[in-house]
């Protein structure tokens, strides 16, 4: 898939060490639990992919003029068994540039008009204000909030249309 200035590729075995980029990232992990210790990347890089080529569906985002690796986003099922989440980690670098926006309508568009589903949730702390600001920005609408891994979370959800 492709925005316009990203191509949103499925998440390989070769794009493990670009991952890992994002898990040992303070500021990225700031409010995903943390940093990832080394020890336990690959175990984790692993699992999602296996997940991707299953029931989840990852992309690797990057840069369509340099290919630079800036981020995943991905569809997967939520912690309520019911829903399904779209989730981004993007690179410091590049927030502020409106990629995940870019990506994230994309990702959207896909879950509506190729999976067929009806409806589309996000989950962040509600403290992530950037986060928060950006759901918005691409029509999703706060519907609750849930306290979870001990901090308050949004929950914003977007219908098909």
């Amino acid at each position: 898939m492709e925005t316009p200035r990203c191509s949103l590729t499925r998440l390989q075995q070769s794009d493990y060490q670009a991952v890992k980029s994002l898990y040992g990232n303070e500021q990225v992990r700031t409010y995903l639990g943390g940093v990832i210790p080394e020890e336990h990347a690959l175990s984790k890089f692993i699992d999602t992919l296996q997940r991707s080529e299953t029931e989840s569906h990852y992309w690797t985002i990057r840069l369509k003029h340099n290919d630079e690796f800036i981020g995943l986003v991905s569809l997967e099922q939520h912690i309520d068994g019911q829903d399904t989440e779209i989730s981004y980690e993007l690179l410091p670098h590049s927030w502020g540039h409106g990629y995940t926006k870019e990506a994230v309508n994309q990702v959207l568009a896909y879950a509506f008009n190729e999976l067929n589903l009806s409806r589309v949730i996000a989950e962040t702390q509600t403290a992530n204000h950037s986060s928060c600001k950006l759901l918005e920005r691409v029509g999703m609408k706060l519907d609750r909030k849930v306290m979870r891994y001990g901090a308050e979370q949004a929950i914003y959800g977007i219908d098909k249309v």
